[in-house]
């Protein structure tokens, strides 16, 4: 029996985890519940729910040692909770729409068939989410699937932005800056709207997601003018795994001092380098503070972390002709006083001036009452995003 009321599932498919939520969509989304298959391909996988009723909440080991087997974990257990009964819709966070998809929408046989083509553009994240997409409809083919792009936000950047200063015919390729963290973008400035009111979230915003991935986005009358991650989602600032950008002949070096090829490449600037790769001990914002006063190889990784996220809101603030908004999100931009602290120091010429106790009490503004700046902490909801746009797509609620 479907439910009297809609109900969507979210999911966020990852490169070690798939993350899932259940929104009821009455006047207004309720989140029922959250969690996560995590750590696939060790043996020491997990599969987590938290719900509003306490009777759902439970942790228990999973063996899933490939995605194929994390998707089969999930299936199982959606089906134990009344399967395609208990589902309205599935909305997916894709994380790459490539040229052609620039806004939700339900997912068909031909956008399968145009994202497996993409799948070079981001082979880290598009493999996994059509496996997710095909796993759906196998188990339940008659329940209604929506993409929504991570690119989507940026789709429209200015052309002087999103062009790469490479030979023109790449472009024809779809070869071009993307821009990621879209679906959090697209929330954070939905929060200002209502926090600050519509005039503020048509002025000129920075919005800084760091987490685990990092970028941050640059915005005027409530579109995207640029931001710091390119055609993939390693380029910009440096990240948890991820080394942001690079100087090209590094690659040429390497690859002839040491022999690395491109694959190998690869697999160095995304999984061990950025903070990882600096402090040579982990890839942990909260492991590297604190450390950093006993190790140096630790200081210098949240010291270059901190650089390169100011050096890039100096950037956008040229590009936006000045700022009045600047907005922390994500793990790191939510949690860690210290870092926004380090960010903000000696950006006062922006109006950027920061209350050291709202600061450290991650009060929702954290700037001066006398700042130019409106200086956020505004604690992002990737999921909510998902579930809103596929109510809006399917015309729920």
């Amino acid at each position: 029996m479907k439910p009297a009321t809609p109900r969507i599932l979210t999911i966020n498919g990852g490169s070690s985890s798939i993350k899932f939520a259940l929104f009821e969509a009455g006047e207004s989304l309720r989140r029922i519940l959250e969690g996560a298959i995590e750590r696939i391909g060790l043996p020491e996988a997990t599969l987590r729910v938290e719900g509003v009723n306490r009777a759902d909440n439970f942790s228990r080991l999973v063996t899933t040692p490939d995605h194929t087997a994390a998707v089969g974990a999930l299936m199982d257990w959606i089906e134990k909770r009344g399967g395609r009964d208990a589902l309205t819709a599935v909305g997916h966070r894709v994380v790459h729409g490539g040229p052609k998809y620039s806004k939700p929408q339900r997912i068909t046989g031909e956008m399968v068939e145009e994202l497996r083509r993409l799948s070079p553009f981001d082979p880290e994240h598009l493999p996994e989410e059509i496996l997710l997409t095909e796993a759906f409809h196998r188990r339940f083919p008659d329940l209604p699937q929506v993409a929504c792009f991570d690119t989507a936000f940026h789709h429209d950047l200015p052309r002087v932005a999103r062009l790469l200063p490479i030979p023109r015919r790449y472009e024809a390729q779809g070869v071009r800056r993307y821009g990621f963290h879209g679906l959090s973008y697209a929330f954070l400035m939905g929060e200002v709207a209502r926090l600050a009111g519509a005039e503020a979230a048509q002025g000129r915003v920075i919005l800084a997601h760091l987490g685990n991935g990092a970028s941050l986005a640059a915005v005027r009358n409530g579109k995207s003018v640029d931001t710091s991650m390119g055609f993939t989602p390693a380029s910009g600032v440096p990240m948890s795994t991820r080394s942001g950008d690079l100087d090209p002949g590094l690659v040429w070096y390497l690859a002839r001092t040491e022999g690395l090829d491109a694959k190998r490449f690869h697999e160095m600037v995304n999984f061990r380098s950025g903070l990882l790769g600096i402090s040579e001990t982990s890839s942990d914002m909260r492991d590297l503070l604190d450390r950093e006063t006993q190790d140096v190889r630790a200081a210098e990784a949240v010291a270059l972390f901190c650089y390169q996220v100011k050096k890039c809101i100096g950037a956008f603030a040229a590009a936006l002709g000045g700022l009045d908004t600047l907005v922390f999100a994500g793990g790191v931009g939510e949690n860690a006083p210290t870092i926004r602290a380090r960010i903000c120091d000696g950006l006062g010429f922006l109006g950027i001036d920061v209350e050291e106790k709202r600061n450290a009490a991650n009060e929702g503004v954290i700037s001066a009452a006398a700042g130019r700046v409106a200086v956020r902490v505004i604690r992002t909801d990737e999921e909510r995003m998902i579930a809103g746009e596929v109510c809006r797509v399917l015309g729920l609620g």
